[in-house]
């Protein structure tokens, strides 16, 4: 079993651990390092076992609050999921008909004749302007 010296709260560790687990380990000391580090700043020098108990409660309250966090988004993917597979699983729904309103040949042919007009009316104009 390999032996890891690890750093918390500026004091030194010897640490067994499995082969291959020691890069978890150095992980897992930064976290516990960081909130000792923090203790440290805040209140000073504490006694080790005292740092190392606070600090663990400091990273379990941590972890606390991120189970509760990962629980609610569990329970929202669920519900996602859920609603997904009804989605799914409903009948597509009846087609719709649209309806196109069609202009009769009669209001073409009259705007058609209007336009004329108004074109012819707007030659005049322009050749009594010149």
């Amino acid at each position: 079993m390999p032996e890891v010296e690890i750093n918390i709260g500026g004091r030194a560790f010897e640490v067994a651990c499995q082969a291959g687990e020691e890069h978890y380990l150095q992980t897992a000391a930064a976290m516990l390092d960081k909130e000792a580090t923090t203790l440290s700043s805040q209140i000073g020098r504490l006694p080790e076992a005292r740092m190392l108990l606070m600090a663990g409660l400091m990273l379990a309250d941590k972890t606390a609050g991120q189970d509760d966090k990962l629980r609610d988004l569990k329970a929202k993917l669920d519900d996602a999921l859920s609603e997904l597979e009804k989605l799914r699983n409903a009948p597509p729904p009846e087609p719709e008909q649209v309806q196109v309103a069609v202009v009769p040949d009669s209001v073409t042919d009259s705007l058609a004749e209007l336009a004329a007009r108004a074109e012819a009316l707007a030659a005049e104009v322009e050749e009594k302007a010149g």
